[in-house]
């Protein structure tokens, strides 16, 4: 049985310490979680980060932390899921958990009618040739952690400052633009909840 916890706009370091400490404390009998919330601004460089990918970051602060992936930008107007999943237990790879996930984007956006699609090179959710949704996963003794951020309607100013995803050049999106309308956080929560739990039901996850 899945569990789904609602945060409100929260430091990075603290949801990083009480993820890391869920996982690590899990047994094979502890349900899988799925986070949903926004994070203060930071710039977060994943475990293979580059120092050249952070070009000026400004009083915005920087944090290694132990994801895939590079650097990225998280901030009010974005949001945050982290996917806490015994993919073990599950019986899949993170490949697929990777794909589910963008499936689950992809089909959220369609609510707005935006087309985007997953590319094979870069993962993540692409408007065009534009990000609007960065993914970087972190599995441990077959658990993952981290997941997903997902531009909502936010000040994209800040990922002018640095090569989002390491990635020199890459522009970036979000629904507020795409769909030309204003656009309700919550109701962005509400959709792509339905459509992550549809995609992690096939797989595998108990949920009633």
């Amino acid at each position: 049985m899945i569990k789904v916890r609602t945060f409100s706009v929260e430091p990075y370091p603290h949801l990083y310490q009480e993820m890391l400490s869920f996982t690590q404390n899990r047994t094979e009998q502890t349900p899988d979680e799925l986070w949903f919330l926004q994070h203060e601004p930071v710039f977060t460089q994943g475990q293979a980060g580059k120092p050249e990918h952070l070009l000026f970051p400004g009083n915005i602060p920087v944090i290694q932390t132990d994801r895939g992936g590079q650097v990225t930008y998280h901030g009010p107007g974005q949001l945050v899921v982290y996917l806490l999943l015994d993919i073990k237990r599950l019986g899949i790879g993170a490949r697929v958990l990777v794909e589910a996930i963008e499936a689950a984007v992809v089909n959220a956006l369609t609510h707005w009618h935006i087309k985007a699609d997953a590319r094979m090179d870069a993962p993540g959710v692409y408007v065009a040739h534009k990000k609007i949704a960065s993914l970087g996963l972190r599995i441990k003794n077959g658990c993952s952690f981290h997941g997903l951020a997902l531009n909502v309607d936010m000040d994209l100013e800040p990922f002018k400052r640095i090569n989002p995803c390491g990635y020199a050049g890459m522009e970036v999106t979000q629904i507020a633009d795409e769909a030309q309308q204003t656009i309700v956080f919550e109701q962005v929560v509400d959709v792509l909840k339905i459509e992550l739990i549809k995609e992690l039901v096939k797989l595998g996850v108990s949920h009633e």
